[in-house]
């Protein structure tokens, strides 16, 4: 078996042979010679595309490294028999992991350089591309440093060269990593006069193919650092969508793009600011709710009693308007909510009698709901119910709450 792939990169379609059919996992493969399809591994996913062999055409789905031979299974969406094919792997995704698997080699070559960072982890996807540092203390200045440093070698336009090495060579050679060889050799990218490391991924011929390097967001994570980035083709979608939003806040908002961190936190403090006076003037509608409601309680012992029951109110609503009934003066609240989802808010003063705590779990059952709370207040919710069936749920829990002693506790 050739592995073509670690010789060429570009070829993207080309004639091969199907040497065997397999079926791991129950799962149509076959083995080819040479092999071009590049297997998962090293952080950069499988190729994919297509097998023709005569007038059956097979998608290629997935490229595995079998561990216990180092075959190279191509796992397709069709059974295919052995002999020869014509093959053809997908261009734009190939394109894509050549160039980001290029665009981190130098970023991870420019941290060692900017920040003494060593790179421990590297992960490629079609949602994101990451390295992983040694180093959880990166500042902004570092981060930003090594972008250029790598940005820079992008516009050198430097060779990007691969050859083989024995391992006692490899010993003798600078390299960043040196992971194990194959059958005694190491493949390594060279990427003239600033990165030297063993790799068996496709990359480009030239670094100015990768176009850019951009870190979009950093993570700490424990000991070390989480930086994703975006090369080529990924960066100026990423920079075209970003612009787009830029373009759209700046013709809402009737400013220059320069002035739109300004813009937004202005924007901030005038909705705190309403927003505290729109909690003042909610909790003075609501002392006068109270102040309502108390004129019309039934008496409960010395203190007194509202049950009432609610539609088109939110749960914090009734929980302040209990609070603010309790703050009015002796009195136990046993307010409800019905509709699309059931709410109760069961709360009394230091003066009334009860413990709301037990007294919602019977309510709250009834209504095939669930919650809690302590002896002054509690609260939960159930699934739909009609004013009917809630009022129901009060009236049976002031029966009981009547029949209890007069004080603070049951």
């Amino acid at each position: 078996m050739t592995r073509a792939y670690y010789t060429d990169s570009y070829t993207l379609q080309f004639e091969t042979r199907v040497t065997a059919a397999e079926t791991p996992d129950g799962r149509p493969a076959v083995l080819l010679d040479p092999v071009y399809f590049y297997p998962t591994s090293g952080g950069q996913p499988h190729d994919t595309g297509h097998l023709r062999r005569g007038d059956a055409v097979a998608r290629v789905v997935d490229v595995i490294e079998r561990e216990s031979d180092g075959a190279i299974l191509h796992i397709l969406d069709r059974a295919l028999t052995p002999g020869p094919a014509t093959a053809t792997i997908d261009r734009e995704r190939r394109l894509d992991h050549m160039a980001h698997h290029t665009g981190q080699h130098l970023l991870s070559q420019a941290f060692v350089r900017v920040a003494e960072a060593e790179t421990v982890g590297f992960h490629l996807s079609p949602q994101s591309v990451t390295i992983d540092l040694d180093r959880a203390d990166l500042s902004p200045a570092e981060i930003d440093a090594a972008e250029t440093l790598a940005n820079e070698i992008i516009r050198r336009d430097a060779p990007v060269a691969v050859r083989f090495v024995t391992g006692e060579e490899a010993a003798a050679l600078p390299l960043r990593k040196t992971p194990p060889g194959r059958d005694g050799r190491l493949r390594l990218v060279d990427i003239e006069g600033f990165d030297l490391t063993a790799c068996g991924g496709t990359h480009v011929a030239r670094t100015g193919e990768v176009g850019l390097v951009k870190i979009v967001r950093t993570e700490r994570r424990g000991a070390t650092t989480r930086v994703e980035f975006l090369c080529g083709a990924r960066a100026l979608a990423d920079y075209r969508q970003k612009l787009d939003i830029l373009r759209s806040l700046s013709a809402a908002l009737t400013t220059g793009a320069a002035d739109l961190p300004a813009v937004v936190v202005k924007i901030q403090d005038e909705n705190k600011a309403l927003r505290t006076e729109l909690r003042r003037r909610e909790a003075a509608l609501l002392a006068l709710e109270a102040e309502q409601l108390l004129a019309g309680a039934a008496p409960l012992g010395e203190a007194r009693l509202v049950a009432r029951v609610f539609t088109g109110r939110e749960p914090d609503e009734l929980r302040r308007l209990a609070g603010a009934l309790t703050e009015a003066g002796s009195v136990g609240a046993l307010l409800g909510l019905a509709g699309e989802r059931t709410h109760l808010v069961f709360g009394r003063s230091a003066g009334a009698p009860g413990h709301m705590g037990e007294l919602i779990r019977p309510a709250l059952a009834a209504l095939g709901g669930r919650g809690g709370g302590n002896a002054t207040l509690a609260q939960g919710g159930g699934p739909a119910g009609d004013e009917a069936k809630v009022a129901a749920t009060l009236t049976a829990a002031a029966r009981e709450l009547r029949q209890a002693r007069e004080g603070p506790g049951m």
